[in-house]
């Protein structure tokens, strides 16, 4: 007898629903040993990490801005997923989209600049976003390179180019060496929405995405397009759909919202530009994508879940003494059990004899 994995010929919608509360749950059980193992009360650091900023105002802002860049990137990677174009690097596509729109602030810092300032600055950064994230795409389309691998080792060419702007030419002068450019003026910066926190216009912004996905997938010929092109490729083919054309156009989609949304963490809670911009925003968007079903609403839910977990670890590190990497623990945790329950929505273990398998071909 062998133990083999065998696709199912059909899947369950309500499993498929309901397993990523299975999979946060299970996630939550295996935290708990590992809190246990750490020698902290499990129970206290679960409210630690999940209750308490809830009960506080200021924290709830803070999951709200923690979500603002995580759904707008996971939107746009869920794009691509849907169209099975595998965009890795929406972290380097977030850090572009912030250098190239904070071009614009630090060439006019202090010149009196008008109103104009911060659009141009989200319009560039989207851009930039767009145009970095169409290099894999094209080495996809022309030379079939994996866009996996091209797109996440670009990645660190955009972390470098980063930190070599703010350590060199970009450099505030009066920063005492500081790797950081100067502050952004009150023109380049993105407007409060509550006076005294930092919750902003980006989350504004992002609901604005989400909606704008929502009817792109259920209501126009693109959204069939990119729904057929990624189940079914030979009925897209018959169809007469590009799927070329349409990697191209994903990540290009996904590019430009991952560099909006790091222009807006910059002119927004940082307020200038520096390394380590991003707590790994562009990586922690994949596991909000699946974790969302790829869907633009469930993708806001799993946004503000994962922003949760960021709130709650920074509030465990300080109440708690627990490492603020249990944090990136805990995500990676939760994208291994999502993965595991789709595998199995999709497929089904069976034990099959040596026999049976000589016979069907397949020994």
């Amino acid at each position: 007898m062998q133990l083999v994995l065998e696709k199912r010929t059909e899947r369950s919608n309500t499993i498929a629903l309901v397993s990523p509360l299975i999979a946060i749950g299970m996630t939550i059980a295996t935290m708990s040993i590992l809190f246990a193992i750490l020698g902290k009360n499990p129970i206290a650091a679960l409210g630690v990490y999940f209750i308490d900023p809830l009960t506080d105002g200021y924290s709830l802002q803070e999951i709200a801005v923690k979500a603002t860049p995580l759904v707008m990137i996971a939107v746009g990677l869920s794009l691509c997923y849907l169209a099975n174009a595998w965009n890795i690097g929406a972290e380097g596509q977030f850090l572009i989209g912030a250098v190239a729109g904070s071009w614009i602030a630090v060439k006019t810092q202090g010149t009196g600049a008008g109103h104009w300032v911060l659009p141009a600055m989200l319009l560039l950064g989207a851009a930039a976003g767009a145009l970095y994230a169409l290099i894999p795409a094209i080495c996809k389309v022309k030379f079939g390179a994996s866009e996996i691998l091209t797109s996440l080792m670009l990645v660190y060419v955009a972390d470098l180019f980063l930190d070599y702007l703010v350590r060199g030419p970009w450099r505030d002068p009066a920063g005492f060496n500081f790797p950081t450019t100067a502050d952004f003026d009150p023109v380049a910066t993105v407007p409060l929405l509550i006076e005294g926190g930092r919750l902003h216009l980006g989350a504004i912004i992002a609901l604005l995405v989400v909606a704008a996905a929502t009817v792109l997938l259920g209501r126009t010929i693109m959204g069939f397009e990119i729904r057929v092109v990624g189940a079914a490729p030979r009925a897209a083919r018959f169809g007469g759909f590009n799927a070329d054309h349409l990697i191209l156009l994903t990540f290009a989609i996904s590019g430009a919202l991952a560099g909006l949304a790091g222009i807006i963490e910059v002119a927004g809670p940082v307020g200038h530009l520096q390394p380590g911009i991003s707590p790994g925003y562009g990586f922690t968007a994949i596991i909000v994508a699946f974790l969302g079903r790829l869907n633009p609403i469930g993708i806001l839910i799993a946004g503000l879940f994962l922003a949760l977990t960021f709130i709650g670890g920074e509030q465990a590190q300080i109440a708690m003494k627990i490492p603020l990497d249990v944090t990136k623990v805990f995500q990676g945790i939760l994208l291994f059990y999502v993965l595991a329950c789709d595998s199995l929505i999709l497929y089904r273990f069976r034990f099959v004899s040596a026999s049976r398998r000589v016979a069907s071909g397949t020994g």
